[in-house]
């Protein structure tokens, strides 16, 4: 079977992803606490293209990050935040909805979102 970052679109289509998802967390009000997490944590200029290079692995392309980090150990990227459960349901919101927007096939997100639900929600870290 063709790895999902093809079914996708390839890089680019992914990119476009990255690029809308950041957008929205930067402009909704679910994205607020978020961006809060980055600012405190290594701040905006790497998120981009640090979410670029797991998403591309994580789907089944290029292992940029774990080449980069020599990982893709999802707890060990997190560590340094506290993630409460609404913190989770807000991503995965926002990342559902960006799909949507930039056009991914309901079949291929009906794939991804319940493995990104599992990865956010094994991420939650605190009350």
């Amino acid at each position: 079977m063709d790895p999902m970052i093809n079914r996708i679109g390839g890089e680019d289509q992914l990119h476009l992803l990255v690029n809308h998802f950041y957008d929205l967390i930067e402009s909704l009000p679910q994205g607020r606490a978020i961006m809060e997490m980055h600012l405190k944590g290594h701040g905006l200029s790497h998120v981009r293209p640090a979410q670029f290079e797991f998403l591309c692995g994580f789907l089944g392309g290029q292992r940029y990050y774990q080449e980069r980090h020599g990982h893709m150990n999802l707890r060990e990227i997190h560590a340094h935040v506290e993630i409460r459960k609404v913190d989770a349901e807000d991503w995965l919101a926002v990342m559902d909805r960006a799909m949507v927007e930039t056009g991914l096939p309901e079949r291929e997100r009906g794939e991804i979102m319940p493995t990104l639900r599992r990865a956010a929600m094994m991420l939650v870290n605190t009350d």
